[in-house]
């Protein structure tokens, strides 16, 4: 009994030991970092939850960071981080990412297009999702002056801030951090709400807190505009969470990729993204879901196409046709199979028609085909490569050409000769501002 009483009071004195290491890291006034978010656990971002940090990779994919979990993009299953950076579950004495940013200075090859994560006190360096020869490092030797435990980080190329610079964020407190001289300013971003993260994105710069954002101004912190915004309606694919949701302004406005779009013959265009759509009737925009126009369907279309007053929706191996009109009918005997309808398997990325033309073109892959709706069966033939882009969302042909949607970016061709013919992808507009007229 006297050696197990021993025993126990050894185990404890151990285990109290253990516990004061483990938080000697801790200022008194930092929260110790919430682990509850672990391995196995189930993550659902529209839920509305409150990300960690976010970055842009060198590709132009953003990363949010929730725990020790990663989503890659506006929509997908949760993965670990350690999945892509393995030597951030080395340190298990580290909490969650803190802050992220990838650093774009052409000029400055050694940190050029480098992912930096920030745990705690330690900064670690990525190129290519490879940790950089000795990372981690402590963050003031290479951020002389930035504190410990960060709230959030964004890089603010010269073009926005007049000189390459780091913003980081640590409860009230807002620093300017000049990569080229070092200098550290600190800045009062009075109309700003504290960000849990943020991050730069088609030239803006968003604020996060909680499940809400903020855009604001790099320099100044000015939020101009109606502020703060739920970040589900913008930045993630989620097919509802409240009755309260502006539809019209969330798709007219959103960053998150269009899955189908098509013209009409009258110049009305439907622009598909998950769970809704927007229509076009000249400079009116009308929004709802795709279950209530198209219940058949319900939602996320393939590819989709205006022909004689109809509309063919791809999705899958199956096309839906309705007529269209209010309400839009669907015809009976529909859905068919893609290939007995079209003649080709799917799944397809997009289809348009030309006004007042009868060959459907299907992009598949980096294949375009061409498919006669007036013959009988439909046999498709392959017009030939399609080498100017890796993928394609969405596309649609109208009275002023060819558009194909990649991602938040249309590219215009003033007809489809013009596209068939081109070496090269012309200059790139927003889908948001350009093609919907969004004004922020």
């Amino acid at each position: 009994m006297k050696l197990l009483f021993q025993t126990l009071c050894l185990c404890l004195a151990l285990g109290l030991a253990i516990s004061h290491h483990g938080g000697e890291h801790l200022q008194a006034d930092e929260p110790a970092h919430d682990h509850s978010q672990h391995h196995g656990a189930v993550l659902d971002r529209c839920d509305g939850m409150e990300m960690d940090a976010v970055a842009v990779t060198e590709i132009g994919t953003p990363y949010f960071f929730k725990g020790d979990h990663l989503f890659k993009g506006f929509h997908g299953k949760p993965e670990l981080s350690n999945a892509s950076f393995s030597e951030l579950d080395d340190h298990h004495h580290l909490g969650h990412v803190d802050a992220a940013f990838r650093m774009h200075v052409p000029d400055a090859p050694e940190h050029h297009d480098h992912m930096f994560f920030f745990l705690d006190t330690k900064v670690f360096s990525y190129f290519n999702h490879t940790l950089e020869p000795g990372y981690p490092k402590d963050i003031r030797d290479v951020f002389p002056g930035v504190p410990d435990h960060l709230d959030a980080a964004v890089e603010c190329p010269e073009e926005d801030c007049k000189t390459n610079m780091i913003l980081f964020f640590k409860g009230d407190d807002i620093w300017h951090y000049d990569i080229k001289t070092q200098k550290l300013d600190e800045k009062e971003f009075t109309s700003m709400p504290n960000c849990t993260s943020a991050f730069r994105w088609l030239g803006h710069y968003y604020c996060f807190h909680g499940h809400q954002f903020s855009k604001f101004d790099p320099m100044t912190g000015d939020v101009h505009g109606r502020y703060p915004k739920d970040a589900r309606d913008y930045f993630m694919r989620c097919p509802k969470f409240g009755d309260s949701t502006n539809h019209v302004e969330r798709e007219q406005c959103s960053h998150v990729h269009l899955d189908a779009a098509t013209s009409e013959d009258n110049g009305n265009v439907y622009a598909f993204r998950s769970h809704h759509f927007l229509r076009m009737e000249g400079e009116k925009l009308h929004s709802d879901t795709i279950e209530s126009a198209f219940k058949e369907l319900h939602s996320e279309p393939d590819a989709v196409f205006s022909y004689e007053g109809h509309m063919h929706m791809i999705k899958d191996n199956e096309v839906f046709v309705y007529k269209i009109g209010e309400p839009h009918t669907h015809l009976e005997g529909y859905p068919k199979s893609l290939k007995d309808e079209l003649g080709l398997d799917g799944p397809v990325d997009a289809a348009f028609i030309c006004q007042d033309h009868h060959i459907a073109h299907v992009i598949k892959g980096q294949t375009l085909y061409e498919v006669d709706m007036k013959a009988t069966p439909r046999v498709p033939i392959k017009d030939g490569p399609f080498p100017l882009f890796k993928y394609v969302d969405a596309a649609m042909c109208g009275k002023d050409g060819v558009k194909i949607i990649v991602g938040n970016h249309f590219y215009h061709f003033e007809s489809l000769k013009a596209m068939q013919e081109a070496t090269a992808a012309p200059e790139s507009k927003r889908v948001s501002t350009e093609l919907f007229g969004c004004d922020h």
